[in-house]
């Protein structure tokens, strides 16, 4: 049935909610069925366990299985329709197939629902085929990709709704501009202390990366506000609907740059029906294959050190590690010491001696295996095929010494001198500057593993089999050379250029294609997060010509200077207080480095208010008063934002004009950037 006007769409949301209410309270029966029968199924098992024999005993334990599977299953259906009681749907199309005599109305939610028969769709989910029409076109000709084929045929009409607490706010026919009333109402509402999922305002090009099932490996380049770690997720929740036989959650792993922005994205995926997915680290990664072998400085200490000594060697170290030549360098080495590390010698034991020209002939023929493994080799042929002088085997103590013996002839008796060979070897020994005993620069660590795996072999993680990189920019190339060989499996793996937070090791999206020389590359270029009067003033501090704002308008950013230190925070507290007594939701604080967020969060402690520093050791996002720096920004939005200290001395080099974009773009709002003596150069031509 098509409902036409308002007042029968009322009526049509009450009539759907009272299904799903119905539909709810049958699914907690099932639950609490369900629950029961374990329990008495276990009850069963306990008492009768003596007269049971084996295969009784076998056939209750799966008995107990399946109840506790339809159990988790009744849990889960039971959560799905809970969340569809507040807000059933979002959207609704009418389509007329070609092969249908009339339009078919059929409203589009978080997730499906159906009458209890289950032949009829009530509300299709946002992943299914037909749900792609309300995304990618207008009112006329309209086509689907259906699993038999595409299907032609007519949107007659289109509406979008917001639906809260079962009551219709608005509704918009919106048979010309895709969401645009929508994306408007959406994008002026206030921050949550989570990113949202955006179901309700998905973009034609962003719907086309999401439902994009052929990349092998596909890259996003996203400005800022471009909503591209949301596209990502909800990507992976496509995927998850889309191959549910063959990929569940479990197979899915995130490398996010911190455990804060691990938290603000931690909602989207259960709010879209899905599990969480498995998170980690860069640094996590390489712990886990470094091992004991040495320690390291992380990433953030690297930032700290670039920020605060202003090291020009440690700087050009850096850099060099980040050259996309640096994988090649490694492989030639690699293959070199295989070739001249070995030197052969004369084993002697016991009762026989191999003469060194049988060991090189076993070890040149162990060819094509990492080293590790071809030392191996080398020494498992020689001990097989070497008899005494009685024609007897090796004993296991004379086969153990033969490999003992075949190791210590390769040059270089650890990972760790290998790598320092190399760095001799390119002729660039000063490049390679330990922080102390078996404890290495971070710039080292992904050279190092990738050597070692070079070496050594590496044991693909088949258990992921979707890779989701974030903040790509800030990786250097050798750590994609890094994970190409751990994770051979599907990837989507996105940033922005404009944000690093690093120039010394940031990353363009062409050397990462040369890595992944297959990968499909989209960008997106319109920025949803900012008002306009915010992105145009920080497109004056780092141009972007390819960044398109949404013509969301608000306040003008305020520059205000001081004239010490102390009127300075003085202003600050100030702003804050006005956040306080004021509707906004969140206000972050960023500041270039921690030093000086911490000086911060003393200086307005006095506000009887919650303040949270965010840092490199924070695991959450809260709503608030949240003080931080820009490289624990990244990725995060606030309502309000103060960039305080933004003079002369704090923000002057390119890294610095570099986090100083990050800080103002993470504005959604309202924006105040303050600063003491004289402005940064950078805001000098702000406003005029």
């Amino acid at each position: 049935m098509l409902y036409e006007s308002e007042a029968a769409e009322r009526q049509h949301l009450r009539d759907i909610i009272n299904k799903l209410r119905a539909a709810l309270a049958a699914m907690e029966d099932k639950v609490s069925d369900a629950y029961q029968d374990i329990i008495e199924a276990k009850k069963y098992l306990w008492i009768n366990m003596a007269q049971l024999d084996p295969a009784e005993r076998a056939a209750n334990r799966v008995d107990i299985s399946l109840s506790i599977d339809a159990g988790e299953k009744a849990v889960a259906k039971r959560q799905r329709i809970g969340k569809l009681v507040g807000s059933p749907y979002f959207g609704r199309v009418d389509f007329k197939a070609e092969d249908r005599p009339e339009a078919d109305a059929c409203y589009i939610g978080v997730h499906a629902f159906s009458e209890e028969d289950g032949q009829r769709n009530l509300i299709y989910d946002w992943r299914s085929p037909i749900a792609s029409l309300f995304y990618d076109f207008h009112v006329g000709k309209a086509h689907y990709e259906a699993p038999m084929g595409r299907v032609e045929g007519e949107m007659t009409a289109k509406r979008q709704y917001k639906i809260k607490d079962g009551v219709m706010d608005y509704m918009i026919e919106s048979s010309m501009n895709i969401n645009d009333d929508v994306l408007q109402k959406e994008l002026s509402s206030s921050s949550d202390e989570k990113m949202k999922n955006i179901v309700a305002t998905i973009q034609q090009e962003q719907n086309r990366i999401i439902r994009n099932e052929t990349a092998g490996e596909l890259i996003i380049q996203g400005v800022a506000g471009s909503g591209k770690t949301s596209v990502a997720l909800h990507r992976v929740a496509y995927l998850l609907y889309r191959f549910k036989e063959t990929l569940t959650s479990s197979n899915v792993l995130i490398i996010s740059p911190n455990k804060a922005f691990s938290d603000f994205i931690s909602n989207v995926l259960p709010e879209l029906g899905e599990e969480m997915i498995m998170e980690t680290s860069m640094e996590e990664l390489a712990a886990q294959e470094l091992g004991s072998l040495c320690r390291f400085q992380t990433f953030y200490e690297q930032a700290a050190v670039l920020l605060e000594e202003r090291d020009g060697a440690f700087a050009e170290r850096i850099r060099f590690k980040a050259r996309l030549e640096l994988i090649r360098e490694l492989e030639e080495f690699a293959k070199h010491a295989e070739s001249f590390f070995f030197e052969a010698e004369d084993i002697v034991l016991d009762r026989v001696t191999i003469a060194k020209e049988v060991v090189m002939n076993s070890y040149l023929a162990a060819a094509g295996l990492p080293l590790q493994q071809r030392l191996a080799k080398t020494a498992a042929v020689i001990g097989g095929q070497t008899r005494t002088e009685d024609g007897e085997r090796l004993t296991p103590a004379a086969v153990k010494k033969i490999k003992t013996a075949v190791k210590k002839m390769f040059g270089a008796q650890n990972m760790l001198a290998l790598y320092k060979a190399f760095y001799d070897h390119i002729g660039r020994p000063e490049m390679f500057k330990p922080l102390g005993k078996k404890t290495i620069e971070f710039a080292d660590v992904f050279p190092l593993i990738y050597l070692k795996m070079l070496i050594e072999g590496t044991e693909p993680m088949q258990l992921v089999k979707h890779l989701l990189v974030d903040e790509m920019q800030d990786y250097a190339p050798v750590q994609y050379a890094v994970l190409a060989k751990r994770f051979p499996c599907k990837k989507t793996i996105l940033g922005d250029a404009t944000q690093s937070v690093n120039p010394y090791s940031s990353t363009t999206l062409a050397e990462i294609k040369k890595v992944f020389q297959r990968a499909e590359t989209v960008e997106l270029l319109k920025s949803y997060r900012s008002t306009l009067e915010i992105t145009n003033f920080a497109l004056q501090i780092k141009p972007n010509p390819d960044l398109v704002p949404v013509e969301r308008h608000g306040e003008e950013p305020q520059v205000t200077g001081y004239g010490c230190i102390q009127q300075e925070m003085d202003g600050i507290r100030a702003l804050c207080r006005r956040f306080l007594n004021g509707k906004l939701h969140s206000l972050g604080i960023v500041c270039k480095t921690k030093a000086q967020a911490e000086r911060v969060v003393q200086g307005i402690g006095d506000l009887h208010a919650d303040v949270h520093l965010l840092d490199f050791d924070s695991d959450g996002f809260r709503e608030g008063i949240t003080v931080t720096f820009a490289h624990m920004a990244k990725g995060l939005e606030f309502d309000q934002v103060i960039v305080p200290f933004a003079d002369r001395e704090t923000y002057f080099t390119e890294l610095d004009r570099s986090l100083l974009y990050v800080a103002c773009t993470r504005a959604m709002h309202r924006l105040h950037v303050t600063y003491a003596g004289e402005i940064t150069p950078f805001l000098k031509q702000v406003g005029k």
